[in-house]
This record gives structure tokens, sequence and C-alpha cells, in this order.
């Protein structure tokens, strides 16, 4: 019988993954060398570091990260040794995008300005950064592209350098954290290009934390007067504190953790393990419908705070916010259970696309915000 050892973070791990074998649930960070000895399949979330040395004189011929991101595995000592890999990549990109929506809707509130007064720069227009794109639109923002890669192989979007991306209202994050070469994303928002940012502008990062260098991220708050969303952290879960009460909404690495994001997560890394293992797909990964999915609307003049009240009806990220900055009084040794245990503990948090809207009268573009963003209309 083959031996699993899976995190205890993904979804339907157990349900799933015991057709194939002995199921061992962990902790992503219990995870070591020695748990490994006598296993043979290894499926884990990004707080896992498969490297070389994790896999040492182990048995382990297939690993699957239920991630979309890759940093965390050592792909080349995989292909080395014949250990095959499956990835999800685009598994959470639409939880991510609507977690920027929410953060994008709840600072124009808060500060009273309106979304389609500004513009937006994204970096990175993969799998996530895409569905940003779309949704920014949809919101009315005048939205700029930044991708290197895409723009070599010929992509057509209309790209622009970095430093026009500098230049807008509000800039958000989506690129893989690319350590060397001429991709290189590690520290990309270092103290020069920080520097370079309008005064009170709006910088999110739900990417990898090492992508913006939080030292000089500190400085150029009180510098630039920024408004800072973060989601991810340099060496998260034990982030700087100083940090933490310096930015406006801050949150534990969870941006992709709708309820669908995990499931398809799961799911993508159970079908390629059912390819390898040559094993035929049986479970099922279907979701029952969300109670309360018909949510009452009554368009407003003003738009957006309509839509800030309705996505808080789904999704409040003040909640999420106000959970993180609990940490802000605790000691080091704290901080790092508490942010790993919020990240454990997250409630269920359904997409957009399980909503249907209740509403008498809609106008046009109102309706078509709606649409572009997911909901269904019940009208």
């Amino acid at each position: 019988m083959l031996k699993l050892i899976v995190d205890e973070n993904i979804a339907f791990a157990e349900k799933a993954f015991n057709q194939f074998g002995n199921v061992i649930l962990l902790s992503g960070r219990e995870i070591t060398n020695s748990t490994l000895k006598d296993a043979d399949i290894l499926i884990v979330r990004s707080i896992t570091n498969v490297s070389k040395e994790l896999l040492k004189n182990t048995g382990v011929k297939f690993v699957g990260t239920a991630t979309i991101g890759t940093d965390h595995i050592d792909l080349e000592h995989l292909k080395v040794n014949n250990i095959y890999f499956a990835d999800a990549k685009g598994c959470n990109a639409y939880s991510v995008a609507e977690y920027i929506v929410a953060a994008l809707l709840n600072l124009a509130e808060r500060f009273d300005f309106s979304l389609q007064d500004k513009s937006i720069g994204i970096v990175g227009v993969g799998n996530v950064g895409s569905k940003v794109t779309r949704f920014a639109e949809a919101l009315g923002m005048k939205v700029l592209l930044n991708d290197p890669p895409l723009k070599r192989n010929g992509e057509n979007k209309n790209f622009v350098e970095l430093d026009e991306i500098l230049k807008c209202d509000i800039i958000t994050l989506h690129t893989p954290l690319n350590l060397n070469g001429v991709d290189k994303t590690y520290h990309l928002f270092d103290k020069s290009n920080l520097n370079k940012l309008k005064d009170g502008a709006i910088l999110i990062n739900s990417s990898r934390g090492a992508v913006v260098k939080n030292l000089d991220l500190i400085n150029a708050i009180d510098k630039k007067n920024l408004k800072v969303v973060l989601d991810v952290w340099e060496n998260e879960p034990d982030f700087n504190e100083d940090l933490l009460n310096e930015v406006l909404i801050a949150t534990p690495h969870i941006a992709g953790y709708s309820y669908e994001g995990k499931v398809k997560g799961t799911k993508m890394v159970y079908e390629s393990l059912c390819k390898y293992l040559n094993e035929e797909i049986t479970f099922d990964f279907k979701l029952d419908t969300p109670p309360n999915s018909i949510l009452h609307f009554e368009d407003e003049t003003n738009i957006e705070s309509a839509l800030n009240r309705l996505i808080s009806k789904i999704y409040s990220i003040k909640n999420d916010d106000d959970k993180m900055k609990k940490s802000y009084i605790m000691n080091m040794q704290e901080r790092i259970e508490y942010f790993d245990l919020q990240r454990k503990n997250y409630p269920i948090r359904r997409e957009f696309d399980n909503y249907s809207i209740d509403s008498e009268k809609l106008s046009k573009r109102t309706k078509d915000i709606l649409e572009k963003l997911r909901f269904k209309l019940f009208i």
C-alpha cells in the first residue's frame, strides 16, 4: 500500500486521496525529511519547502502542490531524479481577483474616491492578473499592464514598461517569485522603485512577500504616504511587526483561500495523481450551493459604495484585517503561531459566481458590472 504525506490544510485531502493508499495528514511545517522516509507520495501547499534536503534518501516519486506558485519547489531536483510533479496553476485565480476587488472597494469608501477616476497598474498578467484586469475594467478603471515574459512571447496586450506602471494611482502585483534571471522579481519593489511611486499611491501585494522589500516599504509608506494592502510578507510567518502597524489592510496569505480555489487545487493534483498511477477518477468534487445565495441589491448613485456593501456580505476583508492586526500586541512566537492558525481555521469563503442578485431595477452599467464580476442576475 502506498503511503501519502499530505498537508492537512488541503481541502478534501483524506477523502480524495485515500483511494491511493494510507494518507497521513500533517501541518505543512511538520513535513520533514524524517516524516518522508517511507513515503511514496508528497502533496503540499506553499509553506513546505520541497528541497533536495527534504527529499534526500526518501522513496518519494510524486510531488504535488495544491497551489498556483512553485517557488517552494526545487523543480530541477525533481527533474534530475525523475520525480513526477503536479501543480495547480490557476486554481485560485478568481479568489485572488475577488480579494483585489474587495480591497479596492473598501479603500474607495474609506477615503472617499471613485475607482472610475483612478489608474491601476497590473504587474503580472497571467492567470490572476488577467482576471484582475477584467474586473478593474468592469469597474471603469484605466488599466495598464506589465508582463515582460508575455510581451516577449508576442502576447498582444499593449504592455507598458514598469516605469509607466509606477506612475499609476494603484499598483497590484501578481508575479511569481523569481530569485534571479532576466525576469527576476525578488525585491522588484525596492527603495528605488518604491520612491518612484506617486505620493498617496495604493500598493497591493498578493503574490509573494519578497517581491516587495519589506524594510524599504516601511520607509516608503512614511515618505510617500502610501496606502498599502499586504496579503503576503517576507519571511512569513515571522513577518515584520512594524510593517503590520503601517499597512491599511493586512491579511495572512489568504487572498487565494476561497473554498472553490482550495477545492480546485485538490482536484487538479488528484487528477494528476490518477494519471500518474493509471487510476480511475472516482472522487466527486461537486460543491453545494451556499446558504443565502440570493442577495438583494438596489442601484444607487454611488455604485461603488453599494458594491462594497454587497461584497462585504460575501467576503469581509475588514474582518480578515481586524484578525490579523490582533497579532501586533503578541510576542514573536505567538505571532508566528497565530499567522498559521488564521490560515488553518480560515472560514469558508465562496466565490462571486455562487450568488444571484435580486433587484427590481438595475441600470445597464450596474448590470454590466455585476455580470463581469460573475454574479448571476435574478431580476
